[in-house]
């Protein structure tokens, strides 16, 4: 009797193939790792200027001698606050004894290459000045 070539184990077409789908995979689940950390580290980024932006926008509306004007200044940390304050809806209280203050304000600030920009908006209502 003769014995023939037993198969055993894998060809090496089959560990190439095997190696090429391996390498496939993860690289695809280390882009979805970098890409997270980057989504969680701009996520951070527009939460801290968040909480700028309203402290700012506080400090804004506990004003009391808030007027019609707008200005810009920049902060030691790098942002960059752009306040505009403007009368509207005037033909609705002119006849009344207040004005409403349309508020904008606009936070910019750069990390890396990219600019990032959040904006605030609200009303206030103010005493007419005689």
């Amino acid at each position: 009797m003769s014995r023939g070539i037993k198969d055993e184990g894998f060809t090496l077409l089959e560990v190439l193939i095997a190696m090429a789908v391996l390498s496939i995979a993860l690289v695809a689940v280390f882009e979805l790792f970098s890409s997270g950390l980057r989504g969680m580290s701009a996520s951070v980024e527009y939460a801290e200027a968040v909480v700028k932006a309203e402290a700012k926008m506080r400090e804004i509306l506990d004003d009391e001698a808030i007027a019609a004007k707008s200005w810009q200044e920049t902060s030691e940390d790098g942002y960059r606050y752009d306040v505009v304050i403007k009368k509207t809806d005037e033909d609705r209280t002119d006849k009344l004894p207040v004005d409403l203050l349309d508020i904008t304000l606009t936070v910019n600030w750069t990390r890396g290459i990219k600019e990032r920009t959040l904006k605030l908006k609200t009303l206030k209502l103010v005493n007419k000045k005689i």
